[in-house]
């Protein structure tokens, strides 16, 4: 019986070309699966067409929330403004907006598959793999529940920025939907920061990539993950960073888990930084 392979896709950010362009070179069986590592929409020229396009994969396609669908959903409850570079207007006018609203919403915020977990931004390190999941599904439930709406006007903050068992309510899941989402840099303790951006050779004194704290508690499994463009592609035994900067002109990147094989196309630069 032939194998299924799996493969994890980096940041789409609403390029749809490059990932048609990146679809024909993967030699995709009938059964492979397509994982996307979050940030489907956002910045890029085709967020519409995209988000479409990944929804009417069905079953082939599963993807992980990152911080632009979030935003995403914020923007079309009223919660959040939209920004001066959002490309999410064609989303917010389509006749299947509510289609596609409720789809994003359904999306998980941590998949495992083949011994590897895959997240939009990172895994706090005093979190295993069990726990990353069980946390996960409590902002999934949130998501998919009636008090879908009332979840995202709590969503957005800096605080708490570092884990405890004992946080509870809004707290508890902003913390977890930050770490899954947005995080790049982490204090020894487990502290996350959310002002720099840079690579991870420009970490001010006193910060680590989450994924290089000590005794991070996910060191047994892999953990692949997109968001952080200015660190580029990453492939160590337990780890793996797909984002390489499509949208702003870099590449389109996939992996293939079972045996690590990767697949890119170089894409049209769509946002300038900064």
């Amino acid at each position: 019986m032939q194998e299924t392979h799996h493969y994890v896709i980096g940041d789409l950010q609403g390029c749809l070309t490059p990932f048609l362009d990146l679809q024909r070179q993967l030699p995709l069986s009938a059964d492979a699966q397509l994982i996307f590592a979050g940030d489907l929409i956002n910045r890029g020229p085709q967020s519409l067409q995209t988000l479409r396009t990944v929804m009417q994969m069905g079953q082939r396609a599963q993807a992980v929330l990152g911080n632009h669908d979030l935003h995403l959903l914020a923007v079309a409850c009223g919660i959040r403004p939209a920004h001066r570079d959002d490309t999410l207007a064609e989303i917010l006018q389509a006749p299947d907006r509510e289609e596609l609203i409720h789809w994003l919403r359904h999306r998980p915020l941590a998949i495992h598959a083949q011994d590897h977990l895959i997240v939009h931004a990172g895994v706090l390190p005093q979190w295993d793999l069990q726990q990353a999941l069980a946390l996960a599904g409590e902002v999934e439930t949130m998501l998919r529940s009636d008090q879908w709406i009332a979840f995202l006007r709590h969503m957005y903050g800096n605080q708490p920025d570092r884990w405890s068992d004992d946080l509870v309510g809004y707290d508890r899941l902003r913390c977890i939907i930050n770490a899954f989402t947005r995080v790049r840099f982490c204090q020894a303790d487990g502290t996350m920061d959310f002002a720099v951006k840079e690579g991870a050779a420009a970490a001010p004194a006193g910060l680590t990539p989450w994924f290089d704290v000590p005794g991070r508690r996910t060191e047994e499994v892999t953990v692949v993950f997109g968001h952080w463009s200015t660190l580029g592609l990453v492939m160590r035994p337990n780890l793996i960073a797909l984002d390489t900067g499509c949208v702003w002109g870099g590449q389109l990147s996939a992996v293939r888990l079972e045996d690590r094989a990767l697949f890119q196309v170089q894409c049209p630069q769509a946002r300038r930084p900064g």
